[in-house]
């Protein structure tokens, strides 16, 4: 099954080149029940779509920050039914922003097949506007975390100055809260060792931004359906 409106179209061969992992990793996610069953096509041919890529995304983010396995299934438990692909990418982007920095270099191949697309030129040029992609000369250095949610900002149907006009909104408040938030903790633990500092940080960090992006979903959700209502 899957929750975007475009078909699954990929063979368990497509979908594990485009993800980098094999054929028995998806197989073994599948049975484990971390990745959706297929959709059976023609011939019983089962085909996969755009939210198994995500979720495979998802669990080699979730894995890159050393959860075990069983920690990861409860982690994708927890996720709510029929979560879309773009949903599924800002979750790893949640998760990527744990690690203290997700940059990578890659070519411009390497690129297109993280993004489980060719990318043209224009493309390209929105990516490195939202300070996903940085061109180097020889390739490009790529925010790693954040790639798949600015490939799918890619398809909105928004123009590109709206895009980043919203993407300095985000910015600009998430500083503010940010900042809020650091003094509120400096506040709270002004008369600890730095040692025990550092250790709250690391494990607050997952905490607020998880807290942060729950809060703003449910405010964003809260304005639009007030828009609506005002509209109609």
């Amino acid at each position: 099954m899957t929750t975007d409106a475009e078909e699954p179209t990929l063979t368990i061969d497509e979908l594990a080149a485009r993800a980098g992992v094999t054929v028995r990793t998806v197989r073994f996610y599948g049975t484990r029940g971390l990745l959706p069953p297929p959709v059976l096509g023609p011939r019983r041919v089962g085909r996969y779509g755009r939210d198994h890529l995500a979720r495979l995304a998802l669990i080699e983010e979730l894995q890159r920050q050393g959860m075990t396995l069983a920690a990861i299934e409860r982690y994708l438990g927890q996720l709510p039914p029929g979560i879309s692909a773009r949903e599924l990418a800002i979750q790893r982007a949640v998760v990527a922003s744990w690690a203290p920095g997700t940059t990578e270099a890659l070519s411009r191949e390497e690129l297109e097949r993280r993004a489980g697309r060719a990318l043209d030129d224009e493309e390209l040029k929105r990516l490195v506007a939202l300070d996903i992609v940085e061109e180097t000369g020889d390739g490009f250095r790529v925010d790693a975390g954040l790639l798949r949610l600015g490939v799918e900002l890619l398809d909105v149907p928004l123009s590109h100055e709206t895009v980043l006009a919203a993407r300095t909104a985000l910015t600009e408040h998430s500083r503010a809260a940010a900042r809020e938030l650091s003094r509120l903790l400096r506040d709270a633990v002004a008369e600890r060792e730095a040692r025990d500092v550092k250790s709250l940080s690391a494990h607050m960090h997952p905490l607020v931004v998880q807290a942060l992006l729950t809060t703003f979903q449910r405010s964003l959700k809260e304005e639009l359906r007030q828009w609506l209502d005002d509209e109609g």
